[in-house]
């Protein structure tokens, strides 16, 4: 095992232009790494980080990631998951279309297609869970720690947890507007989670250009080591879900579909395309989409 050499790439998700959107680090050629090995290299480059497995432990799978934050392992990271396969696509001239990713979360549906020239990355995977909505204690300490006042909420949108991989509280603001203004408390917001059972506070408004409706947002993750998260994927397959459970968004021929954007006040601006399939308000699956962009390349010895 010694001297080990893989592929590691910094890569930007959700955007096409560099030093924008969500930064993730890929690593290919990880078979042979330990996962001691794995958070050794993911706590060097300090970024959440994809070791890419190519060998199949089984006939329901045709590829493995592994993700890891610079402190532990995750079962999936969203943004991560897109970095990905845009790399091992790209680099590697793996096959385009579909094919299934294992993750300690369960089996993703990957679909990489050719849009404008470049690559898109697709991933499909069962809706998240419905959790608990908020009592009224926990949602004014919320508030409070962000800087939020109950005036400001959409009437619509409950505050309401939501799981996948992980859990994010999901919080709807009457408009844009707002999201400039709020003031997180993050130490305050750390000590929450464990109360409120949330990890990442994810914040959303409703926007509307030319009558098509999509999402602004921002997401907080203090309890993760991650202040503002610039660009989320795994969140904005939630609020698909959250947005059709709750009838702020209707599905045609049994689908919605809408652009969230979020990074802008972190100058990390990103676009995740969500599609979410369901019958009536009950969701089937959840699809988002985005682009990626390489920054830089590098040769690891491990």
């Amino acid at each position: 095992m010694a001297n080990r050499r893989c592929r590691l790439f910094h890569v930007d998700a959700f955007t096409r232009e560099r030093f924008c959107g969500n930064p993730a680090v890929v690593v290919l050629d990880a078979d042979e790494l330990t996962e001691d090995q794995m958070q050794t290299v993911a706590t060097e480059v300090n970024r959440e980080t994809a070791f890419v497995l190519e060998e199949a432990e089984a006939g329901d799978h045709d590829m493995q990631v592994k993700f890891f934050t610079p402190r532990h392992s995750v079962p999936f990271v969203g943004h991560a998951t897109i970095a990905a396969q845009y790399v091992r696509a790209k680099k590697d001239g793996k096959p385009r279309g579909k094919l299934r990713q294992r993750t300690a979360a369960g089996i993703v549906e990957i679909e990489v297609n050719e849009v404008a020239g470049d690559l898109r990355i697709g991933i499909t995977q069962n809706p998240p869970s419905l959790g608990p909505i908020l009592p009224d204690h926990h949602r004014r300490q919320v508030l409070n720690a962000l800087g939020i006042s109950s005036p400001s909420l959409h009437v619509d949108c409950p505050l309401q947890i939501l799981a996948k991989g992980g859990t994010r509280l999901l919080i709807g603001l009457q408009s844009a507007d707002l999201l400039g203004s709020l003031k997180p408390d993050f130490e305050e917001l750390a000590r929450l989670t464990s109360h409120v059972g949330a990890e990442g506070y994810f914040v959303f408004a409703l926007v509307e250009e030319n009558g098509v409706v999509g999402t602004e947002s921002r997401m907080f993750v203090p309890a993760l080591g991650i202040p503002e998260d610039p660009v989320s994927g795994n969140a904005h397959g939630m609020l698909g879900t959250y947005l059709v459970t709750h009838g702020l968004m209707t599905p045609k021929e049994g689908r919605v579909r809408f652009r969230g954007q979020q990074g802008m006040w972190v100058r990390r601006p990103g676009v995740v395309e969500i599609e979410v399939e369901s019958s009536g308000k009950v969701v089937q699956a959840v699809k988002i989409v985005g682009d990626a962009v390489i920054v830089y390349e590098a040769e690891v010895q491990i």
